[in-house]
Order: C-alpha cells, then sequence, then structure tokens
C-alpha cells in the first residue's frame, strides 16, 4: 500500500484492501480541446460518484504494429496538453513512457507513470520510470505469468520508490485474442498493489490488419469480476465516441456508460472488501 498525493497532499491511498480508485480517459491525446472537454466530464462524473481517479492520455502511442497507426502528439506538446489539464482541472494525470529518456520529462509534468505492457521487460525503462520518484503503473506483459512480475517489481523497488503498481491487461491467446486469468489478479495482490485494466483486456490485437479490434460489451463484466476479487484499482479508457475514436476505440467504453458501471463497481468493491 501506498499513498497517492496531488500537489502535496495526500488524496487516497493505493492498496488492494483500500476503496477502488479509477485510472480513466482517452488512449492517446487527440487534440487540446478534446483533452480538455473529456477530463471537465470525467472530473465531474467521479466527483459525483465520490470515487477518486486519474485522468489518462497517452502523447505517443508508440507501440504499434503498423507505422500508419495514430500515435499523439508527441512528448513536447503532448506533456504540456496534460500539464494544463491537470493546472486547470486540478486533477492528478497519467501517461505513459516508452524510452528511459522520457521519464525525467514526463515526471515532471504528470503524477504517475506507466510503462507498457510490451516493455515490462526492459529494466532500463522500468528503473528510470521508478527513479523518477512519482507511482509508477508496469503493465504486465501479454507474455508473462502473474509470478513473473514479481522480479519486475523488484527491479522497479531497486531504486527505492515503493510506490509501485502491477497492471493486468490480459494474456495472449493464440494470435489476436486475448483472456484474463483471474487467478493472476490474487496472485500479483501478493506483492503488490493490482490495478485490472479493464479495456485493453478485450482488445483483439492485430486483427484488423493495420489496427486492433476489440469487445468492449465485455468491458463491464471483467470489471465487476475484478473488482469482486478486490484490487486496489481499475483501469479504464474512456471516450465521448469511441467509434470515432483514431486509436483503441473498439475496446474504449463511451464516457455515456461510465455512471451507472461505476455505482455497481463500487457497491461490489466495499462487499469484496468487508468479507
Amino acid at each position: 500500500m501506498f499513498h497517492f498525493s496531488f500537489k502535496e497532499q495526500d488524496l487516497f491511498a493505493v492498496g488492494n484492501a483500500c476503496p477502488l480508485f479509477f485510472i480513466a480517459g482517452p488512449c492517446a491525446i487527440e487534440s487540446r480541446s478534446h483533452a480538455m472537454e473529456v477530463s471537465s466530464a470525467l472530473k465531474e462524473i467521479f466527483a459525483d460518484a465520490d470515487i477518486p481517479f486519474i485522468y489518462k492520455s497517452s502523447f505517443d502511442k508508440a507501440n504499434r504494429s503498423s507505422g500508419t497507426g495514430f500515435r499523439g502528439p508527441g512528448i513536447k506538446d503532448g506533456l504540456e496538453i496534460l500539464a494544463e489539464v491537470r493546472e486547470s482541472r486540478q486533477i492528478p494525470v497519467l501517461t505513459d513512457i516508452h524510452t528511459a529518456d522520457q521519464a525525467a520529462p514526463a515526471a515532471q509534468a504528470v503524477d504517475y507513470l506507466q510503462t507498457p505492457a510490451f516493455l515490462c521487460r526492459q529494466t532500463d525503462l522500468i528503473q528510470a520510470a521508478a527513479a523518477a520518484g512519482k507511482p509508477v503503473n508496469i503493465k504486465k506483459g501479454q507474455f508473462l505469468a502473474p509470478w513473473e512480475m514479481e522480479n519486475v517489481l523488484k527491479k522497479a523497488l531497486a531504486t527505492g520508490n515503493d510506490k509501485i503498481s502491477l497492471c493486468e491487461r490480459g494474456t495472449s491467446f493464440g494470435y489476436g485474442n486475448l483472456v484474463v486469468d483471474m487467478r493472476g489478479l490474487e496472485i500479483m495482490k501478493r506483492f503488490a498493489p493490482v490495478i485490472f485494466d479493464a479495456t485493453h483486456s478485450v482488445q483483439l490485437p492485430g486483427s484488423r490488419g493495420s489496427c486492433s479490434g476489440g469487445q468492449r460489451e465485455f468491458v463491464a463484466a471483467l470489471a465487476r469480476a475484478a473488482s469482486a476479487i478486490g484490487v486496489a484499482g481499475i483501469f479504464m479508457e474512456v471516450h465521448p465516441d469511441p467509434d470515432k475514436a483514431p486509436c483503441d476505440g473498439p475496446n474504449m467504453l463511451a464516457i455515456r456508460d461510465l455512471p451507472n458501471l461505476l455505482r455497481q463497481l463500487k457497491k461490489i468493491d466495499r462487499i469484496a472488501k468487508t468479507l
């Protein structure tokens, strides 16, 4: 467990026995105006639900099979937009980094760093992210067993940063498909706060040829299942109109569907953590 702070004030505790928190936002930064619109809507929704949340968006989606995939505005413009969201909305922000040299500048602009699943075994990246001093959410590779993530965790902890969470986002099951072994959440809970990525877990990698598909109709079911296990948090990419999103639309949840799901997950979480 660790305490998550925003502007030097503790906001909430991150732990598998603590009340559920959320990481939510669109896959990538589409524009300044889009980021401001979505962050405003999400701040209101989570305030109404009385659930802590961290706004998420990526400045560069570098982990794509095709070179034609949408990547976002890049680190300079992207971090400026995220910093503006943070200041103007007064909400904490998370973003991904893909290389070790991105860790320090990203940590100056946001409150929580995240490393992509494909790169979880990259020692330099993991240690640079942790050494930047901010909390780090390390996504479990689609190719790793849950117990192997303890080795990844130890790399991060070796820097002296103990604010590390591990994130489940599904395991490769043949070609173009992912499955979630819910036992893995319990296994990783033994050594770290666990975040469940409910939207990437329904991704169908590469199923559209030059981009991934997804089955967003299963997002709510998997999120409810993870909440029943008693995880620290839920990661969920959301969008005003997922079918028009430039990346990961098929597995993102429409913002209009979020309030009802939050009510369900909050109730399930409370029951799971009082048993």
